[in-house]
């Protein structure tokens, strides 16, 4: 499932399935955007996406391994 951050903000489509899926969160952005500058929305953004990232467990194996105690 895609995160409220996965979602291309560039795109009326993605924005509108966007707002679907994560009402609250889309209005409370809306709502940011018109209290903050541009310029301090689109930090607030990134950091708030950057810390999704981060937070998101990696889960990249390629290969089965076995675990094993002797």
């Amino acid at each position: 499932m895609k995160s409220f951050f996965d979602f291309n903000r560039n795109s009326p489509e993605e924005r509108q399935e966007r707002n679907k899926m994560y009402p609250e969160l889309s209005r409370f952005h809306i709502a940011l955007r018109e209290e903050m500058s541009e310029e301090e929305y689109q930090a607030f953004y990134a950091s708030e996406k950057e810390s999704l990232r981060q937070s998101r467990p990696i889960i990249h194996q390629n290969k089965n391994k076995w675990i094993s105690a002797y």
